[in-house]
């Protein structure tokens, strides 16, 4: 099951592969429940030695890894599982791939169709956004926080993405957001900075999510 709280996505651009383990591993320290490996830009041999790397240190800090967008490299390295996006391979696919076991999330932008599609293939969470500017992607098409509050009633953990900083996640938890999944608001800067701001959102989600909310 997956635990509410920070969802640490890597970028090649934040997280270099010189800095990649340093980045995650603050990350970590600081509280993220999930991790996603995603890069665009490197080498099949590259991304191997990265996500095996990456794989290893969530091992022992006992929080799954997922990879973006390649059920196959998953595999290879003995990943948690997979986020796929709407153009990626299909969740059948990837399940097929990884098994029943495997934690598969789908992007659904903006949209409940592309959610209750999602459930019924068999997801385990369901990502929704960008709810503000991201730099990460800039192109994706704007959601209203209100699309977490209604996507509650397909009893699935919500991941909430884009944009997101310290500042202004608290309204996505507020509105029905289990994970908070951010790039340039984590990473970026030292480590210290990283598990500074891994440490705030962790607290945000200790404060504002019903699961820890209703027990404070």
């Amino acid at each position: 099951m997956l635990k509410p709280g920070l969802y640490a996505i890597t970028d090649n651009v934040l997280t270099p592969a010189d800095q990649l383990i340093a980045a995650v591993e603050a990350a970590l320290q600081g509280g993220a429940t999930l991790v996603q490996y995603r890069d665009k830009a490197g080498t099949s041999a590259e991304r191997l030695c990265q996500a095996t790397e990456l794989n290893a240190l969530c091992r022992q800090a006992n929080v799954p890894l997922l990879i973006n967008d390649d059920p196959e490299l998953a595999l290879r390295v003995g990943a948690a599982g997979v986020h796929l996006g709407q153009d990626d391979c299909t969740l059948a696919n990837a399940r097929r791939v990884l098994g029943p076991e495997a934690i598969i999330g789908i992007t659904c932008h903006h949209r409940l169709d592309l959610a209750r599609n999602a459930k019924a293939a068999g997801a385990d969470y369901l990502a929704f956004g960008r709810f503000y500017n991201s730099a990460t992607k800039p192109g994706a098409p704007p959601a209203e926080t209100t699309v977490l509050t209604e996507a509650r009633a397909l009893a699935l953990p919500i991941t909430a993405i884009g944009g997101i900083t310290t500042d202004n996640a608290e309204a996505l938890i507020r509105a029905g957001a289990d994970l908070i999944a951010v790039v340039g608001g984590l990473f970026g800067g030292t480590p210290e900075d990283i598990r500074h701001r891994a440490e705030t959102f962790t607290r945000l989600v200790a404060r504002h999510h019903p699961l820890f909310s209703s027990s404070n």
